[in-house]
């Protein structure tokens, strides 16, 4: 992390609102943000916040870089409350959040019987993956509270070319494998992939999926796979690393990416979500570059 050029910028951040130098840090927000909230706002609320808090970890938990943007996550010492922030690379801060910390400590020690490989080729980058909503917005629902969403990165960008096309983006028509050995019990093949990027499809929110039972009551998901792209249907049985399907995205996703999770149940709004046991030995989080 130490080595990020923007490391020296970024750790200003938790610095000054652990010592209270909340209008100096407000100086360092962009004029938008400033626009949205004032500067009394602004200190009333971190002051409150930080009441109680008596320091952020030294090395960020997590760094996206992500186009023009980088957001740093901190957690506190006592892991109670955290910070994200994305700023640019002048050290202008273009989004900033405060956040108390919820945890689940009953699920969040269990961990999957089956031990499972990463669903891909090459290496990926952990866009959302984690347990807390700062690192991994899916937290925060018990249906997909393990979730992983992976995209390709390279240079910081998802994308090069056009970003309203499909194409465009490294991880799409990328192949998907099966992360362990299985039956399938469920496919959706059929959902055109969301054009332009960014329009999203709320209505199939997995778009096109395959749905894999492992025994011992796990399932896992492959979703936003690529229309017509998908080379399985139910009742197959499958090895894990054989292809099946490709990277889309369909459904309720911002930009060509792969949402993997491992749940209890077939059923996804029903299910509840588990902790993946990879054969990676250790846990994968948020800004990690993987390789399947």
């Amino acid at each position: 992390m130490l080595a990020h050029p923007l490391f020296p910028l970024a750790r200003a951040i938790p610095l000054a609102l652990s010592s209270g130098q909340y209008s100096a840090l407000y100086d360092m927000c962009s004029s938008a943000f400033r626009d949205e909230v004032s500067r009394e706002e602004f200190i009333s609320f971190a002051a409150d916040f930080h009441r109680d808090l008596e320091c952020y970890e030294e090395q960020p938990l997590s760094v996206v870089p992500l186009n023009a943007m980088t957001r740093f996550v901190w957690t506190a010492c006592d892991g109670q409350k955290g910070l994200s922030a994305a700023i640019d690379a002048d050290g202008i801060i273009h989004g900033l959040r405060l956040s108390h910390l919820t945890s689940h400590p009953d699920t969040d020690q269990a961990c999957s019987r089956h031990l499972y490989r990463l669903p891909f080729q090459g290496t990926w980058f952990t866009f959302w993956g984690g347990k807390n909503e700062l690192i991994n917005y899916h937290y925060a629902y018990d249906n997909q509270r393990y979730a992983y969403d992976f995209l390709i990165m390279k240079e910081g960008r998802s994308c090069h070319g056009d970003p309203a096309v499909n194409e465009s983006y490294y991880a799409f028509d990328q192949p998907i494998v099966a992360p362990c050995v299985g039956k399938v019990v469920k496919v959706a093949s059929d959902v055109p992939d969301n054009a332009p990027v960014g329009v999203m499809n709320e209505e199939q929110p997995a778009g096109n999926f395959v749905e894999i039972a492992h025994g011992q009551g796990e399932f896992s998901l492959l979703a936003h796979l690529k229309q017509h792209s998908i080379t399985v249907k139910p009742g197959d049985i499958v090895s894990a690393g054989e292809i099946i399907g490709r990277c889309g995205n369909s459904g309720n996703s911002s930009e060509p990416h792969l949402h993997f999770q491992v749940s209890n149940a077939v059923n996804l709004y029903a299910a509840i979500s588990i902790p993946i046991r990879f054969s990676e030995k250790e846990p994968i989080i948020q800004g990690m570059f993987v390789g399947g």
